[in-house]
């Protein structure tokens, strides 16, 4: 690794994430070499380009974390295990016919996913929420709304109660954020999985779960728990953060005004400018080089670990041009990854219809909606992987709750 690596670290991933990745890009190029907590090293790939190129060749840029060069240097109590995924046996660190056959029953599992009683479940929980502070006048969207939301609807189609989404939701930010309760978080996560999986066993029902357990291909317990964690992190926090980050566009960029004004049709293309320019999912850990290649000009070597710089790609001067022009619906951004690991098709529409639902639900509800503190003040939680406020306040006309009556 180069003696000027850049630390994976520090405010600016929370303040100006897009003109440090514009000076990496100017200073290193397309892959930049990174430092990690603890002075590990690893590649951010940067490049619209590179990052197609790794993602879309699975043998030679690996998804086996078994193969990376540093587990010797790697203490156990290391903050970014969960996402670096060490002898877990996920779909994430599965390659070849084996992860095909995994992604398939996953797909399947989601895919009888009743669209109308998805977006029922999701039209339900958010009035739920917005209920619980309507009569206020003001609120933080993101404390009491968005990170709420995603996970109470994946709970009910998994099979989980509703009374274990609070526990949940902590759990999963702890562990995605990869700081000192990382690890604390995956164990909560994992005792709920193994928990429920054991009741679905006994009793199955007509849900997510059931339908996993019910296949024919021969999982383990243990490899379908993981693949339940996996579903619920990827799919509660990166939708919590689309809905957040989506919201705050809307309420400082005067470009969708019409969204608060029954805009439906400007919703769509202001969640899709997200996914461009403020994706929730920044950086991803990883693929696993199988052998010494190079790549945008760097020497990798078997066994370097390289990061996936999905926001840092979205905005690559080779693909985006101006990029202060709108996208205009364009969707290829790398928000949900590239190649066979990417996030399944059936996975990404659930996460819309919550995502939208969810918006849609804010904006009838509180029509008059508006931020209550200055737009610059707004902040952003310390993560250079996930990019979500840490708050959204606002305030609006107090109403009456719907207390179950039918919108």
């Amino acid at each position: 690794m180069t003696p000027d690596a850049v630390p994976l670290t520090g405010p600016r991933f929370q303040t100006e994430p897009a003109r440090l990745y514009r000076e990496m890009r100017h200073e290193h190029g397309s892959v930049v070499p990174v430092l990690l907590d603890g002075g590990v090293p690893a590649w951010l790939v940067l490049g619209y380009r590179e990052l197609h190129q790794v993602t879309g060749d699975p043998v030679l840029f690996s998804r086996d974390s078994e193969l990376w060069n540093q587990w010797p240097n790697i203490p156990a109590d290391w903050p970014l295990l969960p996402m670096i995924g060490h002898r877990q046996p996920s779909i994430l660190y599965t390659v070849g016919e084996r992860h095909r056959q995994r992604a398939a029953m996953i797909s399947d599992a989601l895919e009888a996913v009743d669209p109308f009683e998805l977006r029922d479940h999701a039209e339900r929980f958010a009035d739920e929420l917005i209920d619980a502070v309507c009569a206020a006048g003001e609120t933080d969207l993101v404390a009491h709304y968005a990170m709420l939301l995603p996970v109470r609807v994946l709970a009910r189609l998994y099979g989980f109660p509703d009374e274990d989404g609070p526990g949940l939701v902590t759990a999963l930010n702890d562990m995605i954020d990869g700081q000192g309760r990382a690890l604390a978080g995956q164990s909560h996560l994992a005792a709920s999985m193994g928990q429920l999986l054991a009741d679905r066993r006994r009793e199955p029902a007509g849900d997510v779960v059931s339908r996993m357990l019910a296949d024919a291909g021969g999982f383990t317990d243990e490899e379908i728990a993981q693949d339940l964690m996996v579903m619920m992190a990827a799919g509660h926090q990166p939708t919590a953060d689309w809905i957040g980050n989506s919201l705050r566009l809307m309420l400082t960029d005067d470009r969708f005004a019409a969204s608060l004004f029954g805009g439906q049709g400007s919703v769509a293309e202001a969640m899709n400018e997200v996914l461009w320019e403020d994706t929730p999912t920044q950086n991803v850990a990883g693929r696993w080089a199988a052998r010494d290649t190079h790549l945008g000009g760097r020497p990798v070597r078997a066994g370097d670990l390289l990061l996936l710089g999905l926001q840092g790609a979205n905005s690559d001067p080779q693909v985006r041009t101006d990029v202060s022009a709108l996208t205009g619906g364009n969707s290829a951004h790398f928000a949900f990854g590239h190649g066979e690991h990417r996030c399944p098709f059936p996975a990404q529409e659930i996460a819309e219809v919550i995502a939208r639902t969810g918006i849609e639900v804010v904006l009838d509800r509180l029509p008059d909606l508006d931020l209550a503190v200055p737009a610059e003040s707004l902040a952003r939680r310390p993560s250079p992987w996930l990019r979500g406020l840490s708050r959204l306040p606002v305030r609006f006309t107090p109403l009456p709750a719907l207390g179950g009556t039918p919108r």
